[in-house]
């Protein structure tokens, strides 16, 4: 029982349900158009008012306020990461205490436990709910948004999934995805390779100055994973392109490994390199989070903060200096794969957690 009222576990799964089976992968807008739809069904069913579609080119957001001056900003996306058709060979299940299907831990099941957790308010002025199309996919259409309403409302709550064993994420590595494209010259391999100037080659050199940048004793991590180069096995490739992920943790490194990218240079003569991509997503510091998960700990003792790799939308808002805390979603596990699940007796202690922390803002 919360201390505001009985949390429905069955509703919650219901409006669960709800949204899981209608997919949502990122960059369909028709599918997220119909995702949207639902999203504002749930808010509006369980909060009153009217939530609003914010149109974009990766598809609707969904804002949502409780009017009066804004306070609080309670952040998620409804886009996924996984193709149509999925949910028919992983269709929504609830067994074992467990919810499974499409999306239930990254960020559905978190989407409702908010929903539901601002409804055991009486008094939900100051709430604004923010839930974008595009987090999945970078942010693009949405970043100027969520900061714009960060900003205004000066607090960030963020329904990603919760750290290992229910943990709040209380800090994010920054993150982005670098692309060097090596451009070569075309020859004959067998008849004249020394004319050609070999991309394959000169990505190699590439592979191992890249990998060098990473400095995994202060949290840099610099990390090829996809290569590509050639087209035929008696052609010297003219062109090679290497996809690299990069993760930091402060502001100085993200500036660092900008700049050497900037600077990779070629080893072989006649051979160029261009490079597109930055560190999109901003580490998000333990300073942003320290004072609202001092909060979390007072309404829930035991709860623990962890941080963690991945990015969020709350790396924007923290850079900010907003005060920003994550991990407030679905407890479970499997982000992104087939073994995806929720923790279902969760749902309601993390709901009331919700309540408990949107009043503590409202009334610092």
């Amino acid at each position: 029982m919360s201390r505001y009222g009985p949390v429905s576990v069955d509703a919650m799964i219901e409006d669960l349900r709800t949204l899981v089976e209608v997919e949502s992968p990122s960059r369909d807008v028709d599918a997220l158009t119909a995702s949207a739809e639902a999203v504002a069904g749930v808010i509006e069913n369980r909060l009153g008012g009217r939530a609003v579609l914010v149109e974009s080119e990766a598809g609707p957001h969904v804002r949502w306020s409780g009017g009066g001056d804004p306070e609080v900003l309670i952040l998620g996306h409804h886009d996924t990461v996984f193709p149509l058709g999925t949910l028919e060979r992983r269709p929504f299940t609830v067994r074992d205490g467990r919810a499974t299907g499409p999306g239930v831990f990254d960020m559905l099941g978190g989407l409702v436990q908010a929903i539901h957790g601002v409804a055991l308010l009486g008094d939900r002025s100051g709430v604004e709910i923010l839930v974008t199309s595009d987090e999945e996919v970078g942010s693009r259409s949405s970043r100027a948004l969520v900061e714009e309403r960060a900003r205004a409302c000066g607090a960030v709550l963020v329904f990603e999934g919760a750290a290992e064993g229910g943990a709040l994420k209380t800090a994010r590595k920054g993150c982005g995805t670098f692309e060097v494209t090596v451009t070569g010259r075309a020859s004959h391999a067998g008849l004249e390779p020394e004319v050609g100037v070999n991309a394959l080659i000169e990505a190699s050199h590439q592979v191992l100055d890249i990998a060098a940048l990473g400095r995994p004793d202060i949290g840099t991590t610099v990390t090829p994973t996809v290569a590509s180069a050639g087209t035929l096995d008696n052609v010297v490739p003219a062109e090679a392109t290497i996809v690299v992920d990069v993760r930091v943790e402060t502001a100085e490194e993200k500036e660092r490994v900008e700049s050497a990218f900037a600077a990779l240079t070629p080893h072989l003569d006649g051979a160029k390199i261009s490079v597109r991509g930055a560190i999109g997503r901003p580490p998000l510091p333990e300073s942003a989070s320290a004072p609202l998960f001092a909060v979390a700990k007072r309404l829930l003792p035991g709860l623990e903060g962890r941080a963690v790799g991945g990015g969020s939308d709350g790396n924007f808002t923290g850079a900010l200096g907003v005060r920003t805390l994550d991990g407030l979603g679905a407890v479970g596990g499997g982000a992104h794969a087939d073994h995806e699940y929720l923790v279902i007796e969760a749902m309601a202690e993390r709901a009331s957690l919700v309540a408990g922390l949107v009043d503590a803002i409202r009334n610092s």
